[in-house]
């Protein structure tokens, strides 16, 4: 049964981080580029992003939202410097690239796919780990298995084997020429990203984040959802459609909150799919998950990559005093911040960071911290206990010179 959809988007997802030292700079080049601007948020403009996330992780993500449109103003009246120094203090900073129209694709196969680019964002924390967010639409195409296809086959154009294994992707606009300009685009955006590569983290490879609502022929009271979830199953491990795997073997977990939406989670990304038979599925649900849980998921990525850092630091002699106090304030102030009191979001953020497996990341990092602060506090005892003992040969020396002193007079 070939599947229709009614409505579609894909957000790709390229994690890279900038070294340690530089994130001002960074944040200055960005200020200083006409294609970027800063984006900032405002508690009516944004109301339902502000009243999703709790007051500090609302601050963490979201600084612009206590900024006021005085403080906006002042801020930029300033110099790049000025303002890229005072921007770097924030815990994060959003970037969008000024698309004036959609940048047109296309897909070769057969027939072709053609899909646009309608939203490019960097998402950027002041410890130098950032994200590259990129929103893509399939065009004039209800064909459930062209969403299949195209998700994943965009999802490589950043590999650096470049598009021989696949079908050739063409980006039809003034700003990319073609898909070898566009990994150029990325490139620049990201830059060489070796720290990044230093961390394990896949650098070829954009994690996907997709939504797809199908229609209610397929899926609804008339139609069981078990005579589709091998479609359902394909979305979730973003495989093609003729993929011959054995599905039934693919792990992934899948959240049903809501009676005609699943959201299947894996390492690959997070997927969402829906049928028309909800009106909510064409209407709030897609506004939701691209934005409340697109930002819930990235602060996931984001304490995951951090927690590797850190471990990758406490390794390094000449680093594992910084370390150290980096991981007590992650700790002190994201681990154990809840980010939500929604109950789907809060259950969406416990799912991703089992999937993530962070519960078992941060304990491998605070196995290494507490043998260091044990091997720490044994070399102060041992090192107190030499100048205890120094102490009181020098006090012993001194009474008995003392003594002789006394004895002759």
């Amino acid at each position: 049964m070939e599947l229709k959809t009614n409505y579609q988007y894909t957000y790709f997802i390229h994690p890279f981080v900038i070294k340690e030292g530089k994130y001002q700079k960074y944040i200055l080049k960005m200020l200083r580029d006409k294609d970027f601007k800063l984006k900032t948020f405002q508690k009516e403009k944004d109301f339902k992003m502000y009243q999703y996330f709790l007051p500090k992780t609302r601050d963490f993500l979201f600084s612009s939202f206590s900024f006021g449109s005085s403080k906006l103003k002042k801020l930029e009246e300033f110099p790049d410097e000025t303002r890229a120094a005072l921007l770097s203090k924030y815990p994060c900073n959003i970037f969008e690239y000024r698309i004036n129209k959609d940048i047109q694709g296309k897909v070769d196969d057969s027939k072709g796919i053609f899909f646009t680019i309608s939203k490019i964002e960097i998402v950027c924390f002041n410890t130098g780990i950032c994200f590259l967010v990129i929103k893509t639409n399939v065009e004039d195409d209800n064909s459930f298995s062209n969403i299949l296809n195209f998700n994943y086959k965009f999802r490589d154009i950043n590999g650096n084997s470049g598009l021989d294994a696949y079908d050739n992707i063409r980006l039809q606009t003034n700003s990319f020429a073609s898909s070898e300009t566009f990994r150029d685009f990325i490139r620049k955006v990201t830059g060489a990203n070796l720290e990044a590569m230093k961390l394990d983290i896949d650098t070829e490879r954009f994690l996907t984040y997709s939504y797809v609502c199908i229609d209610q022929e397929a899926w609804s009271s008339n139609s069981d959802f078990e005579k589709i979830v091998h479609h359902y199953i394909r979305f979730a491990n973003v495989l093609p459609a003729d993929n011959s795997r054995k599905l039934e073997e693919e792990k992934i977990t899948t959240i049903s909150s809501w009676k005609y939406a699943k959201l299947g989670l894996s390492k690959l990304g997070v997927m969402l799919f829906s049928s028309s038979e909800d009106m909510n599925n064409y209407t709030i649900l897609p506004d939701e998950f691209e934005n409340q849980y697109l930002y819930t998921y990235i602060i996931n990525l984001y304490k995951k990559i951090y927690l590797k850092r850190i471990e990758l630091e406490l390794k390094d002699p000449k680093q594992v005093k910084k370390a150290r106090k980096k991981f007590i304030d992650f700790t002190k102030n994201l681990w154990i911040t809840e980010i939500t009191d929604d109950e789907t979001g809060t259950m969406l953020n416990h799912r991703i960071a089992e999937t993530l497996e962070l519960e078992s990341l941060y304990s491998q990092v605070k196995n290494k911290y507490d043998i260091l602060y044990k091997d720490l506090n044994i070399e102060k005892d041992r090192t107190s206990t030499i100048i205890i003992g120094l102490v009181l040969a020098a006090s012993l020396i001194f009474n008995i010179l003392n003594f002789i002193v006394l004895m002759r007079q």
